[in-house]
């Protein structure tokens, strides 16, 4: 049986994007950037991240992927990007919108490498 690795693919980094963070896109094509508060979330970050602009990072687009949690997460969240693209749960406020990544796959809490369901897509309250 050979392993499905899924989409994973090589860009340049616009800067240092830490290892299983969230990522969203760069100032040009071809390139990522780490992700902030609010921005479009694309996918995740390597095992290795990028120390610094231009080099160049794996991003995970889909499946199951390590992320870090940036705050307590439950089963199931819906999770977006807190200020350093660690994963929090998304809680939109009535009547507005926030892009996700996908859905928590365990829970866990502060700087613990949790598990997201690759799924991008916007969560409206």
């Amino acid at each position: 049986m050979q392993a499905h690795m899924g989409f994973i693919k090589n860009y340049v980094a616009d800067g240092l994007i830490k290892k299983n963070r969230l990522v969203t896109f760069g100032a040009e094509e071809g390139h990522m950037a780490i992700a902030g508060v609010g921005d479009v979330l694309i996918g995740t970050s390597g095992i290795r991240g990028a120390a610094a602009t231009g080099d160049r990072i794996d991003v995970y687009h889909d499946q199951i992927r390590p992320v870090e949690y940036g705050a307590a997460v439950a089963y199931g969240d819906p999770l977006t990007a807190d200020a350093e693209a660690r994963a929090i749960k998304a809680e939109p406020a009535a009547d507005a919108s926030l892009p996700i990544i996908g859905r928590a796959m365990e829970a866990g809490g502060v700087g613990v490498i949790g598990s997201v369901f690759i799924q991008p897509s916007i969560l409206y309250g």
